[in-house]
Order: structure tokens, then sequence, then C-alpha cells
């Protein structure tokens, strides 16, 4: 077991938030186990978030702040730590991300992350990150935290249909994935259309985007791929995929046709398809 005061809480958010933690208990004189049995979880799992051998959730932090009487202490750090266990390449965007204005992203594969269920970003993120998908999970679902802020980001998402028909961890997680997508249809800051391979030819073919405008700072444009990220605040090519964007907007079906769109595909292609645990047996 790793001794916590030779851990560096200025390592890392993850390093700051054992350290931390391990301070404001002793302060509270309480043992391991009795913080534990104070927030309901076992005091082993204190003790791993201490030594950073297991990352803290959301929910964890807030039963941590009502017990300790920490003024959401650790439900400010949680942010910080989720987003640390992001690819040290896609830090930088997320960064960026959570401080738009607008973002204008267009999909060539999958669901946008800001717009997966759990279930299926852990599908997602399963097949590449086999040794910490939890982590990786609970950073994606902290970064969708900025849609429920009282002044939430515009979101604009072209999914080409292909996103639609690719069939993610099963029948049943895409019904759910894609009920969740026509859930956004109350939502008035975020728009969703469907690119349907009726289109032929168009402006994303060199494959998914994002645009991001800001209040106060230059646009930016983003483009990830396998193990790195492009970003870029070079005017030729905001204008350029600006454009590009715009002709995929009007390319793509209206907001209204592409829920229709993703109804339809909801029922006839995973509506009737049970995976096994989804079977009950007479």
């Amino acid at each position: 077991m790793v001794n916590i005061h030779s851990l560096d809480p200025t390592a890392s958010p993850l390093d700051y938030y054992g350290w931390e933690l391990r301070r404001q208990r002793e302060a509270h004189g309480l043992k391991q186990g009795q913080l534990g049995e104070i927030i309901f979880c076992t005091g082993s799992l204190i003790g791993q978030i201490e030594t950073t051998k297991k990352v803290p959730t959301r929910d964890f932090s807030e039963r941590v702040d009502a017990a300790l009487g920490t003024d959401g202490l650790f439900s400010r750090l949680i942010g910080l730590v989720l987003r640390s266990q992001l690819p040290t390449w896609f830090q930088p965007y997320a960064e960026m991300e959570a401080k738009a204005a607008y973002i204008s992203t267009y999909q060539a594969q999958l669901v946008h992350g800001l717009l997966q269920t759990e279930e299926y970003a852990r599908a997602v993120l399963s097949v590449d990150h086999h040794s910490n998908p939890d982590e990786m999970v609970a950073a994606r679902m902290e970064r969708q935290r900025i849609l429920h802020r009282d002044q939430p980001p515009a979101l604009w998402a072209v999914l080409s249909e292909a996103a639609l028909l690719l069939e993610i961890g099963g029948s049943g997680i895409m019904r759910r994935q894609l009920a969740h997508l026509l859930d956004f249809r109350e939502n008035p800051w975020v728009n969703v259309q469907v690119l349907p391979f009726a289109t032929g030819q168009h402006t994303g073919m060199m494959g998914t985007f994002t645009l991001l405008r800001f209040d106060d700072d230059p646009d930016l444009f983003y483009m990830d791929g396998y193990d790195q990220g492009h970003m870029t605040a070079n005017p030729h090519v905001i204008k350029e995929r600006s454009v590009g964007y715009a002709r995929l907007q009007a390319s793509a079906l209206s907001p209204e046709d592409s829920a229709a769109l993703i109804a339809r595909v909801m029922e006839e292609r995973y509506g009737d398809r049970l995976q096994p645990e989804e079977r009950t047996v007479a």
C-alpha cells in the first residue's frame, strides 16, 4: 500500500483529491472505516481513493462533502479528476468544449459523446480501453454536464445515417440510445439532424469534425484521429469548415424528419430484437 503522505498533491488532480480526502478525514478524527459507514461505502474504498488506486465518482464526492461539511470542495474537484482520466491528447479539446457557447459537430459513424447513453458509451470505450472502462465512461458522462448548466451551450449535431445503423453493444443498447436522441426534441438548446445515405457525396466525407464558438475567444476547429487530435483557430480553416458545415446542415434531413427517421430505425431495426439477457423465460 502506498503511503498517502508520499503522494505529491501537485502531481495530478487525482493525487490532490486523494491527499485532500485523507487530510479532511483525519481533521475530523475519522478512520477510513468510520467515514465509510457515514457515506455508505467500505473503508477499503476510502483507502483506495486516498492512495489513487481508485478513481472517485461524483456521487461519492457529493456524499463526502455532505459528511465532512467541506462546502462542495470534492464536488468541485471531481470534474478536474474525471477530465484528467481522458486521453492526454483529448484533454485540451474537452477543456475548450466545456467553455464553448456553440458546438457544431458532424459525426460520421457514432453518436456524439455529449449525446451518448452510459451503456452506449461503455460499449464504445471498452473496445480500446480494457484496463479502465469505468473511469473513461465516468469522464464521458462528466462531459455531458455542460448540457445541464443554467446557461448550456447550443449544440447542433449532424449524424450520418451510419450512426443509426452501426450496432453498438447490441440491439437493446441501440434502441435505448436512439430513444435518448429522441428525448432531445424537448431541449431547446440541442438539435439533431441525420444526413441520409441518399445524399451521396458531401462536405463531411473527410470524417468527423467539430466547430466550437465562444463568446469572447476565436472559433476553433477540431478533428480527432485514432490516438491524437488536431485543433486549430486558423481563420482560413474555420471559414472553410463553417461553410462546409452549413452545407451539411442544408443536405441533412430537418430536425423533425430526422426524428421520424430515428424513430423508424429504432422500431424497424432494433424494436423487436431482444438480447439474450433481455429475454424472459416462460
